[in-house]
């Protein structure tokens, strides 16, 4: 099963690394770190959720993976020396530390934590290879409904209460290689059947997180 930095590093350890630097907002569509730029620090994000994405040579962008609260953001690129591999963009108002790359890897250091880091790693790598081959063979819907359904878990809400969604529909599509067009119509039968609606700032509420759980095991 797939776990968090703060899981693996434990209570203390992640109480020790928020310490290294100042919290502060970000907003929903804000870029945290962008593709191709040099990798200088590692960002904590101790609340919110963020959409990581990818841009091929020709300019499309495609969803890795979702982030939760508990996670370190950056941390690989920082480590082995390169530029950012992916562009992280908040899905919702992030809280987060940015802790610079020399601070991070002594921390690391001292707290012999890169095996953990490294088996962290290897759990990031499978996730992207199961959305890889799902952008690949699964239909827009499915591909729509797995989206929201990672969105959904990673957000804060309570588990009891329909979940909101901050992007629009054209950044939903985006994340899912689709073109807005077909996640319009992918959304209006769940809207018919109120399993989402839309919310003022553009964004959905899921009514019904096992309908979408239903579309993702027929795809």
């Amino acid at each position: 099963m797939y776990q968090s930095h703060r899981s693996l590093l434990g209570e203390d350890m992640w109480a020790a690394l928020l310490r290294l630097a100042p919290e502060r907002l970000r907003e929903t569509r804000s870029v945290l770190l962008r593709q191709g730029d040099p990798a200088t620090h590692v960002l904590v994000l101790s609340s919110g959720s963020a959409a990581v994405t990818r841009r091929d040579d020709h300019g499309q962008r495609t969803l890795l993976a979702v982030r939760g609260a508990g996670e370190l953001l950056g941390e690989l690129s920082l480590l082995d020396g390169g530029v950012r591999s992916a562009t992280v963009i908040a899905a919702e108002p992030c809280r987060v530390h940015t802790v610079p790359g020399p601070t991070f890897e002594n921390f690391i250091s001292r707290h012999g934590a890169l095996h953990t880091l490294a088996r962290h790693a290897v759990g990031r790598i499978r996730e992207s290879e199961e959305i890889r081959q799902e952008l690949a063979t699964a239909s827009v819907t499915a591909r729509l409904a797995a989206a929201l359904l990672r969105l959904a878990t990673a957000s804060e809400g309570p588990a009891d209460r329909p979940v909101a969604i901050r992007l629009t529909q054209e950044e939903l599509a985006q994340l899912i290689g689709a073109s807005r067009n077909s996640v319009v119509q992918a959304l209006a039968p769940w809207r018919s059947a109120g399993w989402i609606c839309s919310t003022p700032g553009g964004g959905l509420l899921l009514e019904n997180l096992e309908g979408l759980r239903a579309v993702v095991k027929d795809r």
